[in-house]
């Protein structure tokens, strides 16, 4: 039995893929299978890290780690298919699996955009309010506004996938995509997607106008603070605190408004696939390491856990 009632008759949807030259599919499978790698060892060792330094124990990496948590997840909703297609040629995927796919990524990539705005709302504490940091920023208020990331994110992807999967697939049962995203799957229906693409309009909107509302508020106030500071030194000190999570929103960010808050008449196919692989493989890739490499703390933790490892190998011997 499908996982929900559809009209249709179609059991099972093909992914076109990223492209269909036989030439480029070991390349492309390497390449990806590489950015995989990167992707799961950053994200759950910035877990790991995180869990197992308590210096590390404080609001802006309980944040951190529940982001390189769900970089994970939906990297791995996306990025095994693709590789089963690279390597194999199997390009088939099942209406549930379909639908299981469409649901972990776009209930992730939104719990991502909350989470990245209580990041700033984080930073804009730590920046402006120093002394009232601990009493703000307390563990309640941190679990309450991950706990609502989430269950935003799963909601909203709830509502996506059950107003897509009530649609009528007649016309075609091939994606012009790497995997089911809510466009390309709204292009091959024959139903009236009309009231579809209203509701991704305006969810969309309001993660991307309610979350970015937050992130430029709270960067406007940090940026007046920082001017406002007599120290050189606090001021490189308060900026550097700043510019890895404004790096991971321009990209996040610049790729959702251009992929979702347009017409289905209006988007490109093979456009989106290239904007898709920056926010499905790339910025899940990035993030740990753009964190990781800026981050004083991360590194001294690192080095912390590289030099237990070594004194257990050389006690071991």
């Amino acid at each position: 039995m499908s996982l929900m009632e559809n009209i249709s008759e179609v059991t099972e949807f093909i992914l076109v893929g990223l492209t269909d030259a036989l030439e480029l599919q070991v390349p492309l499978f390497t390449i990806f299978s590489l950015i995989y790698f990167i992707t799961l060892v950053g994200n759950l060792g910035m877990i790991m890290l995180i869990l197992s330094d308590s210096r590390l124990h404080t609001p802006m990496y309980f944040f951190l780690s529940n982001l390189s948590l769900v970089n994970s997840v939906y990297s791995s909703a996306v990025t095994p298919k693709g590789l089963v297609g690279f390597l194999t040629g199997d390009k088939i995927i099942s209406y549930n699996a379909c639908a299981s796919q469409m649901f972990f990524f776009a209930a992730f990539a939104t719990i991502e955009s909350f989470l990245l705005a209580s990041m700033a709302f984080d930073r804009h504490t730590a920046v402006c309010k120093p002394l009232h940091y601990t009493t703000t920023m307390t563990r309640t208020v941190c679990i309450l506004l991950v706990t609502s990331s989430y269950t935003c994110g799963l909601l909203q992807s709830s509502i996506h996938v059950a107003f897509t999967f009530h649609l009528s697939f007649c016309h075609s049962n091939v994606i012009n995509h790497f995997f089911c995203d809510i466009p390309p799957l709204l292009a091959l229906s024959c139903s009236d997607i009309y009231t579809n693409e209203l509701v991704l309009f305006i969810l969309a909107a309001f993660n991307v106008s309610f979350t970015l509302l937050v992130i430029l508020s709270s960067y406007l106030f940090i940026f007046v603070a920082i001017l406002r500071m007599h120290s050189a030194e606090g001021q490189k000190k308060a900026f550097s605190t700043c510019v890895s999570h404004l790096t991971t929103v321009s990209i996040f960010y610049g790729t959702i408004i251009f992929m979702y808050l347009q017409s289905s008449s209006s988007h490109s196919m093979d456009t989106d696939k290239i904007a898709s692989v920056f926010y499905t493989t790339v910025i899940p890739m990035l993030n740990p390491l753009v964190y990781s490499l800026r981050n004083k703390e991360v590194k001294r933790a690192f080095k912390k856990v590289v030099g237990k490892a070594k004194t257990s190998l050389g006690l071991s011997y």
